[in-house]
């Protein structure tokens, strides 16, 4: 076992670089929904794992230091256990959170948890440190409350934000209550500076959240896109659409509908929400004005959805297309977080266009 220490100790870096790949790899493996047992028992476990590695390493370093004595090796562990549950933390912010985000509102919380995943692998050393691993716990357990709250709640809003923020603020307590019990000389000295790093950890995600930036967890869409038409039949959905040219098939780039004088569109979406939650969808059909160089809201069309579907719950509207040029049709949830966007370029035909039937996701 010395031994083992020993080459624990000379290849430290290495091995903790192995602990965040694994603590990727076992995200990958486990995380499918948000809202199974398996994905809610690994984010459990890594809470437990920092909940306990950190005040006890600091404990075991304060007690050396008091009594003179030498660390025990098996103390190296502890600065990898923690290391794997943050680096899993993080991984698994970046599946769920960019599942959930559309780029273009939500980039700066996607940066934001990347520079996070990125500092926390860079600065490995620090996680010997008091106030960082305290900090970055911090900030793990309120990402982690924000999507979990809302599944055993089954709602999504403000008031289940502002819940998400209790508990992750209850659970540091407790977790410095522990850390003042066994380490009270080296919390005591670092109370402050803790205490100053979560309150702006707590600032910046309300910030995000009142800005609608942080994406809509635990909402995310599975599929989307718009039509000349959708209807349902018995265990589907049906669509007609335009062929698509090889740039938006494989590039993503928006399409380009052609219509006859009255025509209309379909905007179609399939969101997936955990099984406990219903809430409300919104379509907001948007035209851009280049007169006014802004986009004007034409519609904002509402319906309930029940999660539990693993595909999404799927849904539809229908815009009559009065103006040529701009659209946009932002999925968003009630309270006008958006979950995703449909950009797309309206053109006026006389002839109307070859159309295919195709069965929606």
């Amino acid at each position: 076992m010395q031994a083992v220490f020993s080459w624990a100790q000379k290849y430290e870096q290495h091995l903790s670089a192995l602990a965040m790949v694994a603590g990727f790899v076992a995200d990958n493996l486990f995380f499918g929904r948000v809202d199974l047992w398996q994905t809610q028992a690994v984010f459990a476990s890594y809470t437990a794992v920092c909940f306990i590695a950190i005040p006890l390493l600091h404990w075991i370093e304060s007690r050396a230091a008091r009594l003179g004595a030498s660390f025990p090796r098996w103390r190296l562990l502890l600065p990898f256990a923690t290391q794997f549950a943050l680096g899993g933390f993080w991984s698994g912010f970046v599946i769920f959170y960019g599942r959930s985000a559309d780029l273009g509102a939500s980039w700066p919380f996607l940066l934001f948890v990347f520079l996070i995943f990125l500092a926390s692998e860079f600065f490995h050393k620090y996680h010997a440190r008091l106030v960082f691993t305290s900090v970055l716990f911090f900030f793990a357990l309120y990402s982690y409350a924000i999507f979990a709250v809302p599944v055993y709640t089954g709602t999504i809003g403000t008031l289940t934000f502002l819940l998400s923020g209790l508990v992750a603020i209850g659970v540091f307590a407790l977790f410095t209550i522990l850390l003042r019990v066994l380490a009270r000389e080296r919390f005591l000295a670092d109370v402050w500076r803790i205490r100053v790093g979560a309150f702006i950890v707590f600032v910046f995600m309300n910030v995000f959240y009142f800005t609608n930036i942080l994406p809509p967890l635990p909402l995310s869409a599975e599929a989307a896109g718009i039509y000349h038409s959708v209807w349902r039949v018995p265990g589907a959905y049906l669509a007609t659409s335009e062929p698509e040219p090889w740039q938006v098939r494989y590039l993503g780039f928006s399409p380009t509908l052609h219509l006859t004088p009255g025509d209309s569109l379909s905007a179609y979406s399939s969101v997936f929400a955990p099984t406990t939650l219903s809430t409300v969808i919104v379509h907001r059909w948007q035209w851009y004005d280049p007169v006014g160089d802004m986009w004007t809201t034409r519609a904002a069309i509402a319906y309930p959805i029940q999660g539990g579907r693993d595909g999404g719950y799927r849904g539809y509207s229908s815009m009559p297309m009065l103006d040529a040029g701009q659209w946009r049709v932002n999925i968003e949830t009630a309270d006008g977080r958006r979950i995703v966007t449909l950009p797309f370029t309206v053109e006026r035909t006389k002839i109307p266009p070859p159309k295919e039937t195709i069965t929606l996701n």
